[in-house]
């Protein structure tokens, strides 16, 4: 028996006449394979309420076959208690004079005596003459139905309301859907951004994005969320973000074996957190140096020599090279033009300790304008840099204010002691690292307080010997 009804007469709810002859199945047969092969169960009533069809998704639920199902008046006493039946089929052949399709719930019983709660939908069939000729019926178990319709509402939720970015990127590893807080994050409209390379929507940070990707594709999810870097280009510049990511990998569940449709990458923008993470950090270091220099600087016995202590202890993490200028002796307090002899720097070449420097008592040649003039004559913290320029001009700016040629961001900061104007500290960065910024300003102006008094120290222990 198929899960159509086979007979001589033509079925109330398909149109009347000989079949056409053809090479392949028949109707009958293409309908019972159509029907056999939905997901969903189906059963269809004909006008006086029996069952016409029964496919394998009812039998596996209910366990009655299409041979015991079809051809029964209703479904008294085999698929539902007898006290139900009459509610049951009155609600289901109701579909025929309502419009459109009836949603209810049913508790059905099994072959073996059980009783399953089915969700049903139900409509009409209508005849060639589009009089109604029936009803079918599709079903499935509650569980199953709410475990679906939770699937396709957190899916929603995901691309519509997430309080975080939701990507789903294709197999080419370009975006496919982009959630509203995505579209945000990557400074664009939730269209605009789709089948476009990921390399147009992000300026750095692009090949950790793709690389992790590609690994899902191949691989599967990692086992915990990853932190990614990235520059985003916006209408106002670049943008520097950290998004805490997971990634999740899309196979079909409609193919025997798992064929990859993509990813699903969400995200969760957590740069201000981490920027004060490594600030957090980078104090708690800073503040370790000055305490270390401070212990180191009390075991010197000659106060010159805490004074390169200080600058090596400073320069750890800080700055590529540091340079300490003292005003020339015999120089009065404001006088005009400023002469700085050069007493301490650290090697330009071969990393090392800093080295006392200036007993000739020679003034550096610093031209009109030099930083470290400006510094001393303002009695303030000065910066100064090469800018985007290629390295042939950063090299000839660094050189002409007599720093080493690998420089391209200066800081310079005054030392002052007993309210008087000693010289000023110089650190000098290379192209590897970032310009100096406040932060810095303020730990350069705490390590220029600690030198200026060593260096007071030791010009006042000279003036006694003298």
């Amino acid at each position: 028996m198929s899960a159509s009804r086979r007979s001589g007469t033509t079925d109330e709810l398909g149109p009347e006449g000989p079949e056409p002859e053809r090479e392949g199945p028949d109707g009958s047969d293409l309908l019972a394979a159509l029907l056999d092969g939905m997901d969903a169960a189906l059963c269809a009533l004909d006008a006086h309420g029996v069952v016409t069809h029964w496919n394998r998704e009812a039998e596996r639920i209910l366990g009655w076959t299409a041979a015991e199902a079809v051809g029964r008046h209703g479904f008294a006493g085999w698929a539902v208690r007898s006290a139900d039946a009459e509610d049951v089929e009155a609600r289901l052949m109701s579909a025929m004079d309502a419009p459109g399709r009836q949603v209810h719930e049913f508790a059905l019983v099994t072959k073996d005596g059980g009783r399953v709660l089915v969700r049903t939908q139900s409509a009409a069939v209508r005849g060639p003459d589009g009089k109604p000729a029936g009803v079918y019926c599709a079903f499935s178990e509650v569980h199953a139905q709410i475990d679906l319709e939770r699937s396709i509402a957190l899916s929603e939720a995901l691309l519509e309301d997430a309080s975080w970015g939701v990507v789903l990127v294709d197999a080419d590893l370009r975006p496919a859907v982009v959630n509203a807080h995505a579209a945000r994050a990557l400074g664009a409209g939730r269209t605009s951004v789709l089948g476009r390379p990921l390399g147009e929507l992000l300026a750095q940070g692009v090949e950790e994005v793709e690389s992790a990707l590609t690994h899902v594709l191949a691989e599967g999810a990692p086992p915990a969320p990853a932190e990614v870097w990235v520059s985003v280009r916006t209408p106002e510049g670049e943008r520097r973000r950290c998004w805490r990511s997971g990634f999740v990998r899309l196979s079909s569940p409609l193919a025997e074996e798992p064929v990859p449709l993509g990813v699903g990458w969400m995200f969760q923008d957590v740069t201000e957190a981490r920027q004060g993470e490594q600030e957090a950090s980078l104090l708690r270091f800073r503040a370790q140096q000055l305490h270390r220099a401070a212990r180191a600087a009390a075991e010197c016995e000659d106060p010159a020599e805490a004074v390169t202590v200080h600058l090596d202890f400073a320069l750890a993490g800080f700055a590529d090279h540091a340079l300490i200028d003292r005003v020339a002796e015999g120089a009065a307090e404001g006088a005009e033009p400023v002469r700085l002899v050069r007493i301490a720097a650290t090697p330009s070449g071969a990393p090392g300790p800093s080295r006392l420097t200036g007993r000739a008592g020679l003034p550096v040649r610093y031209g009109e304008g030099h930083p470290a003039l400006r510094c001393v004559e303002r009695a303030g913290t000065v910066r100064a840099g090469a800018g985007s320029v290629d390295a042939e001009k950063a090299r000839a700016w660094a050189e002409s204010r007599q720093w080493p040629a690998d420089t391209v961001h200066a800081l310079c900061t005054v030392l002052r002691s007993r309210g008087r104007t000693l010289g000023a500290v110089t650190f000098l960065r290379g192209s590897g690292r970032h310009a100096f910024e406040r932060a810095d300003t303020m730990y350069a102006e705490d390590v220029a307080v600690r030198i200026a008094t060593a260096l007071d120290l030791a010009g006042l222990i000279a003036a006694d010997d003298a």
